[in-house]
């Protein structure tokens, strides 16, 4: 038991904040509760403190909207807590389609979709940055904030939240894409939330670090992370994960049995030395 809990911990807790989350959002629609209301692009904690989404805000800035003194603070009380945490945790710890493909990476593996070919996946993860200034186009031109339109973590939170939209069949189309078109395709390679989260987590304070002496090159770190590409340390230095890219969702430190991999706070000497 306690190696289960050992391995699947930090899943765990990521499941319970994710699902609180929803919970509390739909127990404010539903029956007015007061702790967290809104949505994930706009709330207020207690009905006092706001938090507003950073690249929502972009988003009616290029649109040409003057963004309230109160969503301004909440971009900041957002933006501060994920310089801490990590930006991209909000795509592992609070987003409902990490559920979804997550479940997708399961099944491909379950049904043995990774072993049908060796082939180098088709798109670039880069390709997300593009999607993200080309939201912002979009914006410009169209006078609205172009990705909430048609975001499909908005429509699956407000259908759970709410009852409304289209979320389902967004849903149902990202974990069809995942499971026989892309690995890790919507989060790894398209969302431009997570592009943007990306840029603002290659600020944030804590880090994945690799101890390579406790090292035994198992490489089960490298098969479970989402963004694999981040953990180019594995087998060569001791150093944390500067990359921007890293989701904090510390599958890499559950599955290490050598205790190679752990969380700690961001080493500003280690990263001048490095230049990352």
């Amino acid at each position: 038991m306690k190696k289960l809990w050992n391995s699947y911990r930090y899943l765990f807790f990521r499941r319970f904040t994710q699902i609180s989350l929803l919970i509390l959002y739909f127990g404010a629609n539903a029956w007015g509760w007061k702790m967290l209301q809104g949505n994930l692009s706009s709330s207020t904690i207690l009905g006092v403190i706001p938090m507003s989404d950073p690249y929502a805000a972009l988003q009616m800035l290029a649109a040409g909207a003057t963004l309230a003194t109160d969503l301004l603070l909440g971009v900041l009380v957002v933006t501060l807590l994920y310089f801490v945490v990590g930006g991209r945790a909000f795509c592992s710890w609070v987003c409902p389609i990490n559920m979804v493909t997550d479940f997708a990476s399961f099944v491909r593996e379950l049904i043995g979709m990774n072993k049908l070919t060796g082939v180098k996946q088709p798109a670039s993860r880069k390709l997300r940055y593009w999607v993200l200034g080309l939201s912002l186009i979009v914006s410009a031109i169209m006078g609205l904030a172009a990705f909430e339109f048609i975001s499909p973590i908005s429509m699956l939170h407000r259908g759970i939240v709410f009852g409304i939209g289209f979320g389902w069949a967004g849903v149902l189309i990202i974990f069809l894409f995942d499971l026989f078109v892309l690995k890790n395709g919507w989060c790894g390679h398209i969302c431009p939330l997570g592009g943007f989260y990306s840029i603002l987590g290659k600020f944030s304070l804590i880090r994945v670090k690799h101890n390579e002496e406790n090292c035994t090159l198992c490489m089960k770190c490298k098969v479970v992370c989402p963004e694999n590409q981040v953990l180019h340390m594995i087998g060569k230095k001791s150093l944390p994960v500067l990359s921007g890219e890293c989701t904090n969702c510390a599958r890499c430190i559950e599955v290490c049995d050598d205790d190679a991999l752990s969380f700690s706070l961001r080493s500003m000497a280690q990263n001048k030395k490095t230049g990352e």
